[in-house]
């Protein structure tokens, strides 16, 4: 007597051609709930990530080549009225302004307004002077700067 379990090939290939159907749609499926979840997961950790704003970015001639560099961060802050003396950089240096109005002036050049929130690179070797012309707001700066180890910051030049 033959086994009521028992099939024939017919149906023996019939059934295995479901499975597989079924074996190949869920895989799919977990394929699709897989790139779902890691998708979700990316999403959820960028929301945590920081993302940095580009506030500056610009090609400078003049850095220094030696095998080290000295790193300089230095903040600034001047009174109404108040300026730097008249001097040069001998490599290029950045500025950032937190509060008030940064007026660049460069011997030869129109003069440059920083306001806050902005940042502009100083060149090298060019005599300059940084104002704050407002008559009742205090100004504050970052400035960055990069040099040969032992460098001073700026080089003062006696007007003529």
């Amino acid at each position: 007597m033959e086994s009521p379990f028992a099939l024939n090939s017919e149906s023996h290939g019939r059934i295995r051609a479901r499975m597989e159907e079924q074996m190949n749609k869920s895989m799919g499926l977990s394929a699709a709930f897989a790139v779902l979840l890691v998708s979700l997961m990316a999403t959820g950790q960028e929301r945590d990530v920081v993302k940095p704003q580009l506030l500056l970015s610009e090609v400078v001639r003049g850095m220094p080549k030696g095998e080290s560099q000295e790193v300089r961060v230095l903040k600034a802050s001047f009174q109404p009225g108040e300026k730097t003396m008249f001097h040069t950089h001998r490599f290029p240096v950045t500025v950032y302004v937190l509060e008030g109005t940064f007026t660049l002036e460069m011997e030869g050049r129109e003069p440059v307004a920083v306001k806050a929130g902005n940042a502009m690179v100083m060149p090298a070797n060019v005599k300059m002077t940084g104002h704050n012309h407002s008559s009742s707001e205090p100004l504050q700066v970052v400035v960055f700067s990069v040099s040969d180890p032992d460098t001073p910051f700026l080089d003062p030049v006696h007007r003529q």
